[in-house]
C-alpha cells in the first residue's frame, strides 16, 4: 500500500479521499490555489502546496506542477477525485511517464470513453445496446443538419468531450437547431476546449440508471447495483438513490452485466460508471461511460457497506478486488442530495458569497455530510458552488424519504441562497415519493415545485424582533438596549415603554410596536397584537406566541437577521437608522451581470432595435451559458463589455431603453 498520495483536487472530495487515506494510515498531500488557502481539504491534509491564482487553468489544472509537486513531496500516487483532471488522458500518461501512480484507469481506457462518440462504436462492437443517433466525425453544419433530420425530434445535442450536463441541448423542432448547435458548441469549446458534437434521439421520459463497476489488474470485474439519477435540473443530478425503486433483481443483473462488459472492452481497471437510459418498456441504452469516481458513489458505499475509495487504493497498489461479484450484498435504501449555493426560484443561478452561519445535521450511521466548507468559508465564482452531499440510509425507501426530510430541516444555511427548500420541496413531493421518476421530473413539476411557498412571515417577523430583544438583553450587551433612555422615541414616565423594530423581507418593510409586560412582551404587527415570551439559548430560540410554543434556530450577521423555521429560511434586514433612497438612482433600464464571469458573444449593437427576448449578451459563469435577454421591446443604448471580457456581479453590461419610455 502507498505511504503517501498527492490528491489533485479541492472541496469535498478532496476531504472524502484524504478521510479515508488517513483511516489506512496514508499521508495525504493537499494542493490549493490562492482561494483555497484557508480551505478545509488544506487543513485536514498533512502538507499543502500552493498552485497558483484562483482560475482553475492556472491552478487545478496545471498538470505539470501537480506532478512536480509530487515528486518533490515524495507522494507515490496522485488521486484525481472527479472533474478537473480525473478523465485527462495527457495528465494520466505525464503521471506514468513520471513513475508516479494514476489512481484511476488505465490511459487507453480514457482515451475511449473520452470521446462519447468514440465511446458508442466501441459499445456497439461489443454488443452494449445503444440509443439511435450519430456520432461520427463528420462536424460541417451541413452533414449534422442532415443526420439531425434523420433522426428526428425531439433530440439531443451533447459535447462529445463533454460531462456534467454541459454543452448539451434538447432540440424539439427544426428551428431550434441552428441555434442550439451553436450554442452547445461554444459551450463545449469553453469547457472541454473540444466543440465535437453528436446528436442522440430524446426519449421523452426516461429514467437515467448507472452502474457502478469496478476492475482490477487481476482480470475481475464486479457491479455493485445501480443508482437512480433522474431528477436532474439542466442535465445535472440533483437527487441520486439506490437501489432504483422499481427494478427488478433480474433488470439489476441485466444491466450490470452489460456495464462489466462495457468496462472489459476498454481493459478497465479501478472505479468507473456506465450510464444508462431505462425506457418505460423496460429497454435500456447505453449513454456513457465515466472513467473516475462519481459525485453520487456514497449512496453505493451506504448500501454495500463498502468504502470505494479504499477500493480504488487497493487495485491502484496492485491488490485484488476485495469482493467477488456474489459477495456483495444489498442491504437498506439511501439517499443524497446536492447542497448548491443556487437560486432555484431563479432559473438556478448560482450564488456566490460567505457562509455567515452553517449548521449540518448531526452525522450518525443513518446521516452522512461530505463537505469541503466550514462556517465563514466563502463560496467562490471560480469553481462549481457545490457546499455538500447530504446522505440518508435506512432499511426502506420511505423511511429514507422520512430521514431526509428530517435531515433536509437540520440542515441550515444563511449568508447566500440555496437549494435546501426546493430539495424539500422535491423529496416530499408525492410524485417522488410513489417513484414516479424520469429525468423529465422537475419540468413536469414545475407548478407544483416552484409554487410560491406559504412564508408564514409574520410568524418569522415576530420571531426576528423577539431574537433581536433577546440579544440586547444577553448579559454580554454593552447596555440594556431596551430601556427607554436608548431610544429616541417619544416615552412618558409612568408609561409602558414601546420600542418600534424597522425589519425588512425583500422588499417590504414591516414596523413592529413592542411593549415589555414584565416578563412577556405585546406585538403589534400591522395592528394585529401578539402576547409573547422568549428564552434565547445561543442560536436556540424559544418562543410563546400567543398560545402556540416553537423552537427555531436564529443567526445575525451584520444586520441581517435569519430565522429557520422548518426548511425555509427568513432573512430579514433590522436597521436602526431610517434610510432614503438616493434621487435618481433608478437603473431599470440597465441590464447587469447575474454574477462574476466571462462574456463570451455579443449580439446587440449600439442603437438597435430589439423585441423582448432578444438575447442581447451571453455570458460564462460556473462553467455554464447564461443570456442576458431584453426585457421589453426597445432600443439598445450602449453595450459595455466585448466579447472576452470579465465582468463582475451586478456590472452593467447593456443601457437599454424600454420602447414605452
Amino acid at each position: 500500500m502507498f505511504r503517501k498520495i498527492l490528491i489533485a483536487n479541492r472541496g469535498e472530495i478532496a476531504c472524502r479521499v484524504i478521510d479515508t487515506a488517513h483511516k489506512l494510515g496514508i499521508r495525504c498531500v493537499a494542493v490549493y490555489s490562492e482561494a483555497d488557502a484557508n480551505a478545509r481539504h488544506v487543513r485536514m491534509a498533512d502538507e499543502a502546496y500552493l498552485l497558483g491564482p484562483a482560475p482553475s487553468k492556472d491552478s487545478y489544472l496545471r498538470a505539470d506542477k501537480i506532478i512536480a509537486i509530487a515528486k518533490q513531496s515524495g507522494a507515490q500516487a496522485i488521486h484525481p477525485g472527479y472533474g478537473f483532471l480525473s478523465e485527462n488522458e495527457e495528465f494520466a500518461q505525464a503521471c506514468e511517464e513520471a513513475g508516479v501512480v494514476f489512481i484511476g484507469p488505465p490511459v487507453g481506457a480514457i482515451t475511449a470513453m473520452g470521446s462519447k462518440s468514440a465511446a458508442k462504436d466501441i459499445m456497439a462492437k461489443a454488443g452494449v445496446p445503444l440509443v439511435p443517433g450519430y456520432h461520427g466525425d463528420d462536424q460541417s453544419d451541413a452533414l449534422l443538419s442532415k443526420e439531425s433530420e434523420r433522426i428526428g425530434y425531439p433530440q439531443l445535442l451533447k459535447a462529445a468531450y463533454g460531462g456534467g450536463g454541459k454543452g448539451m441541448r434538447v432540440v424539439w423542432e427544426k428551428a431550434e437547431f441552428v441555434d442550439a448547435l451553436a450554442s452547445a458548441r461554444r459551450e463545449a469549446k469553453a469547457g472541454f476546449g473540444n466543440d465535437k458534437m453528436l446528436i442522440e434521439r430524446y426519449l421523452t421520459k426516461p429514467r437515467h440508471i448507472e452502474i457502478q463497476v469496478f476492475a482490477d489488474n487481476h482480470g475481475n470485474a464486479v457491479y455493485l447495483a445501480e443508482r437512480d439519477c433522474s431528477i436532474q435540473r439542466r442535465h445535472q443530478k440533483v437527487i441520486e438513490e439506490a437501489p432504483a425503486p422499481n427494478f427488478s433483481s433480474e433488470q439489476r443483473k441485466a444491466m450490470g452485466e452489460a456495464a462489466v462488459k462495457a468496462a472489459k472492452a476498454i481493459d478497465y481497471r479501478g472505479a468507473g460508471t456506465v450510464e444508462f437510459l431505462f425506457d418505460e418498456d423496460g429497454s435500456f441504452y447505453f449513454m456513457e461511460m465515466n472513467t473516475r469516481l462519481q459525485v453520487e458513489h456514497p449512496v453505493t458505499e451506504m448500501i454495500t457497506g463498502q468504502d470505494l475509495v479504499k477500493w480504488q487504493l487497493l487495485v491502484a497498489a496492485g491488490e485484488t478486488l476485495p469482493l467477488a461479484q456474489d459477495d456483495i450484498q444489498l442491504d437498506g435504501h439511501a439517499i443524497e442530495v446536492r447542497v448548491y449555493a443556487e437560486d432555484p426560484d431563479n432559473d438556478f443561478l448560482p450564488q456566490t458569497g460567505k457562509l455567515t452561519y452553517l449548521r449540518q445535521p448531526e452525522a450518525n450511521r443513518h446521516v452522512r455530510v461530505d463537505t469541503g466548507v466550514v462556517e465563514n468559508d466563502e463560496v467562490s465564482p471560480f469553481y462549481d458552488p457545490m457546499i455538500a452531499k447530504l446522505i440518508v440510509w435506512d432499511e426502506s425507501r420511505d423511511r429514507a424519504i422520512a430521514r431526509m426530510l428530517r435531515a433536509l430541516d437540520d440542515y441550515r444555511i444563511a449568508g447566500v441562497t440555496t437549494n435546501l427548500s426546493f430539495l424539500t420541496s422535491l423529496t416530499e413531493h408525492p410524485a417522488f415519493k410513489a417513484a414516479e421518476l424520469d429525468t423529465n421530473f422537475i419540468n413536469k413539476h414545475q407548478q407544483s415545485l416552484f409554487a410560491p411557498a406559504n412564508k408564514e412571515n409574520n410568524q418569522a417577523l415576530v420571531l426576528a424582533a423577539l431574537f433581536i430583544l433577546q440579544q440586547q438583553k444577553a448579559p454580554q450587551s454593552s447596555c440594556n438596549s431596551f430601556s427607554p433612555w436608548q431610544f429616541s422615541h417619544g416615552w412618558r414616565i409612568n408609561e409602558t415603554p414601546t420600542v418600534e423594530i424597522a425589519l425588512q423581507h425583500g422588499e417590504h418593510k414591516t414596523l413592529l410596536k413592542v411593549q415589555q409586560l414584565q416578563q412577556h412582551y405585546l406585538v403589534d404587527v400591522e395592528g394585529q397584537q401578539l402576547c409573547c415570551s422568549a428564552e434565547l439559548n445561543g442560536d436556540e430560540l424559544s418562543a410563546v406566541l400567543g398560545d402556540h410554543r416553537t423552537k427555531v434556530r436564529v443567526s445575525r450577521y451584520a444586520d441581517t437577521i435569519s430565522v429557520f423555521i422548518k426548511h425555509q429560511r427568513y432573512d430579514f434586514s433590522y436597521q436602526t437608522e431610517v434610510t432614503t433612497e438616493v434621487e435618481g438612482a433608478d437603473h431599470a433600464g440597465s441590464l447587469t451581470a447575474p454574477m462574476n464571469g466571462t462574456i463570451v458573444a455579443v449580439m446587440a449593437k449600439a442603437g438597435s432595435s430589439v423585441n423582448a427576448g432578444d438575447t442581447l449578451v451571453i455570458m460564462e459563469a460556473m462553467k455554464m451559458e447564461y443570456s442576458i435577454k431584453a426585457p421589453k421591446n426597445g432600443v439598445v443604448n450602449e453595450v459595455f463589455y466585448a466579447a472576452g471580457d470579465l465582468v463582475k456581479d451586478g456590472a452593467e453590461l447593456v443601457d437599454f431603453t424600454p420602447e414605452e419610455a
